[in-house]
Formats: C-alpha cells, sequence, structure tokens
C-alpha cells in the first residue's frame, strides 16, 4: 500500500533522475511540433491568440494538468517542462527580434485580400480562408458587395480589415450576399454589368458565356451598386 506524501513518488515517480533528460528533448521535440503544425494549419486556426502563444498555452497547459491529478506523473518532470518551454519561450522572442525572416515564418504576415473592390486573387490562393468564410466576414460589417470595399487586408492575428469607399465614390460590385451571389451562372442573360464570382472583376458584358480575363472563370452575377448602411 502506497504511503501518502511519499516525497520519492511525488517528486519523480520512483524515476531515475536523467529521465528529465528525457523531458527536456521531449518538451523540445513536442514544442516545435506544436509550432509548425499551427504554422501550416493557417491564420484561421488561430484568430484571437497568435500562433506562437497559442503554442506556448498548450504546452503549458498539458504540462501543469497532467501532475494536478495523474499519481503516476511526478512534479519535477512537469517543472521541467515548465522551465523548458519558458526558455524556448525566451529563444523564439529573441529571434524574432533579430531577423526578420523568423519573424514573418512564426508571427506571419498581413496581406491584401480586396485591393480596389476586387480579390487580390494570388494573395487570396495563398491563404487557408475560403471565399465563403471571407464573406461571412464582410457581411459581418455590413459589406453588401466587393464594390464597397477599397482595401480589405488578413492581419496576421487572423482578423480582417477593411476601408470602405465613401459613399459618391462606392461602384459596381460582385454581391456577396447568398440570395444574389448563388444565381451566379455561366451564361450572361442580360447585357449590363456583370462581376466574375472568383475575384470580383467587373465589367459590361453581353448576353451569352464570358471568360474572365483576370482569372479565367466563366461564373458571372449581376453588379450592384447600393451605398453602404452601417
Amino acid at each position: 500500500m502506497k504511503e501518502i506524501f511519499e516525497w520519492e513518488r511525488m517528486l519523480l515517480n520512483e524515476l531515475p533522475g536523467i529521465f528529465l533528460f528525457e523531458v527536456v528533448f521531449r518538451s523540445a521535440v513536442m514544442f516545435i511540433l506544436l509550432l509548425l503544425v499551427l504554422r501550416v494549419a493557417g491564420k484561421r486556426g488561430v484568430k484571437q491568440l497568435s500562433i506562437f502563444e497559442t503554442v506556448i498555452v498548450i504546452s503549458l497547459g498539458s504540462a501543469a494538468g497532467d501532475p494536478m491529478f495523474y499519481e503516476d506523473v511526478g512534479l519535477f518532470p512537469a517543472i521541467t517542462v515548465f522551465l523548458t518551454v519558458i526558455l524556448l519561450y525566451r529563444l523564439v522572442t529573441w529571434l524574432t527580434g533579430k531577423y526578420k525572416k523568423f519573424e514573418k515564418f512564426i508571427e506571419g504576415e498581413t496581406v491584401c485580400l480586396i485591393d480596389e473592390g476586387m480579390f487580390s486573387v494570388t494573395q487570396f490562393k495563398k491563404e487557408s480562408l475560403a471565399q465563403d468564410e471571407f464573406f461571412s466576414e464582410l457581411r459581418l460589417k455590413s459589406v453588401e458587395h466587393l464594390g464597397q470595399v477599397r482595401k480589405a487586408y488578413l492581419e496576421s492575428s487572423g482578423e480582417v480589415s477593411i476601408f470602405y469607399y465613401e459613399d459618391d465614390e462606392v461602384k459596381p460590385g460582385l454581391p456577396i450576399l447568398p440570395e444574389p451571389f448563388n444565381k451566379k451562372d455561366k451564361t450572361i442573360k442580360e447585357k449590363g454589368l456583370h462581376s466574375c464570382s472568383f475575384c470580383g472583376n467587373t465589367t459590361e458584358q453581353k448576353p451569352g458565356i464570358a471568360v474572365c480575363y483576370t482569372c479565367g472563370r466563366e461564373e458571372w452575377v449581376p453588379s450592384i451598386k447600393t451605398i453602404r448602411i452601417a
């Protein structure tokens, strides 16, 4: 029968002291793995915290939780995990301050997704943000069509920053409300302004089939030109 307050069991769980070196190795491997996985997962995986901060929270949370209620997890290994994570945190912070490329990899960078009422196609393809997801972000900020938006940026935090046209500068654009957008079609039925459903390129079109000269897609939506109501 085990005794309570058995110090050898509480502190090292009857493991040899050299096991702490294995804990350092495990902590470093998991820290790097979490950092890489969340970085690859994209900005939408974490919206309030940066990827780096999320790794710290996960690492410290796991280290703190297990020794609280598992008697076979010693306190010293958990403390070693804390110290290792903190040292890695200081190292990564130092590297981000010293090397711009490393900072860009860890924190990401601000990306322009809408430029003058159109999607920046090359940048949008690089991000994990789906078009319908992005439309949802815009609708939450009372955007009805892309012609109301001068610039939209995906920040490194995952937030979307929007800069609007003045009311007298609003131009025809791609509707992003579900009802008009879902009427997109390859066949243009009436002459008038139409917007490419993929990139937002807005041009005068004749009835028939047309190919967008910006992105090469063929689906179009009748453009609208309404003033934004905040």
